[in-house]
């Protein structure tokens, strides 16, 4: 036996269990770890709302490489990266919380200059058309508009003021004389941008909210026809025709001050010279007594 030989030790089967036990340990949290990734990448956020121009969720999930250019060039730190299990989003994904800090609508949009993979839609170049995200106005109990006292800020705030939200004039029914000027949201105008929700008044969480368009609009329902919307005419042309009020005319079309055609005038014995109206039965050629 060599030298070398003697001065090798005996394996200890009890270390070797150890490590291996470890080593299964390691790739257990390693599994769990891609595993809870893979899951943040399928499931739809409820409250995170992406930069503008993000595209739909599972296209964008897609497409997003999470290198975080995004966030890297947003002016105001608006953005930030979805972090492990904490915000509610897929992890490294960008998002922001409209109620700290809301998107201040780039005019040069730099968050889409920055992608490199085309989950900011480049084709997004006026910001006003960006649709990050839709404002609901959640609470009408606490609103202070809706409580008849003007508060007015998420209207005055949007940065497309009357046309992404205006105010309705109500009735006040609680005081019975004062007027309510409720801010309603138009979602067609609606950038998501949060900053009505980050201007509301009141304190903690907001009465108006920015949520994803996915979970603030139902899904329309094409199958229902609105004639409001629809003025096509179901012929080529409709004909208003006039109205049949009593008088002489042709056509049993009457003009006011008379009997209509199919009335004739027929003696009235219980009158000296008068007479009475009597409807012409069809077929008869003459009227009933």
């Amino acid at each position: 036996m060599t030298a070398q030989g003697k001065a090798r030790k005996p394996i200890d089967r009890r270390r070797f269990l150890q490590d291996a036990a470890r080593a299964a340990g390691a790739c257990a949290v390693g599994g769990f770890a891609l595993s809870k990734l893979a899951t943040d990448a399928k499931a739809l956020p409820t409250t995170a709302i992406r930069p503008p121009g993000a595209l739909l969720e599972d296209d964008f999930l897609g497409a997003c490489i999470r290198c975080g250019l995004c966030v890297r060039d947003c002016p105001y730190d608006t953005l930030s990266l979805a972090e492990l299990g904490l915000d509610g989003a897929a992890t490294g994904t960008p998002f922001f919380t409209a109620r700290e800090i809301p998107c201040e609508m780039c005019e040069d949009i730099p968050c889409v200059a920055a992608c490199p993979t085309g989950a900011l839609d480049p084709g997004l170049t006026v910001i006003d058309d960006a649709r990050m995200g839709l404002a609901v106005l959640i609470d009408q109990e606490r609103c202070l508009n809706a409580l008849g006292l003007r508060c007015d800020v998420c209207y005055r705030i949007c940065p497309v003021i009357d046309k992404a939200i205006t105010l309705e004039l109500r009735h006040n029914e609680r005081s019975g004389h004062h007027a309510i000027f409720m801010p309603v949201v138009h979602s067609d105008a609606c950038t998501g941008c949060g900053k009505c929700e980050k201007s509301c008044v009141l304190p903690g969480a907001a009465a108006i909210k920015v949520l994803p368009r996915v979970l603030a609009q139902a899904e329309a329902a094409d199958h229902y026809k609105l004639g409001w919307e629809d003025r096509d005419p179901l012929v080529d042309e409709i004909i208003d025709l006039p109205d049949r009020l009593p008088g002489p005319g042709t056509d049993n079309l009457a003009a006011p001050g008379g009997y209509e055609t199919g009335f004739e005038a027929l003696p009235d014995p219980s009158m000296d010279g008068g007479f009475t109206p009597s409807v012409k039965l069809p077929g008869t050629g003459g009227g009933g007594q």
